[in-house]
């Protein structure tokens, strides 16, 4: 009888061992899955720097807008 027992409890704690490790390791593949998500959506949102003649228009059209601005508000220029 008190083989049958301690077997038993063995046996209950294993299964019980091995629910909680599955368990634990399904959360953690979830919580890597996140992480990599978040790092992925981060690398999307980071805007690649603009090359010169990108930035050399961006002034031109800044300094057009200023000049109609300018003529708008009937400053001489």
């Amino acid at each position: 009888m008190n083989l049958t027992l301690t077997l038993a409890l063995a046996i209950t704690t294993l299964c019980a061992v091995t629910i909680l490790a599955v368990t634990a390791l399904a959360g953690w593949r979830g919580w890597l899955s996140l992480q990599q998500q978040r790092l992925g959506d981060r690398a999307m949102t980071q805007q690649p720097t603009p090359n010169a003649g990108t930035r050399i228009e961006i002034a031109d059209l800044k300094e057009r807008i200023r000049k109609l601005e300018a003529i708008a508000a009937g400053v001489e220029l």
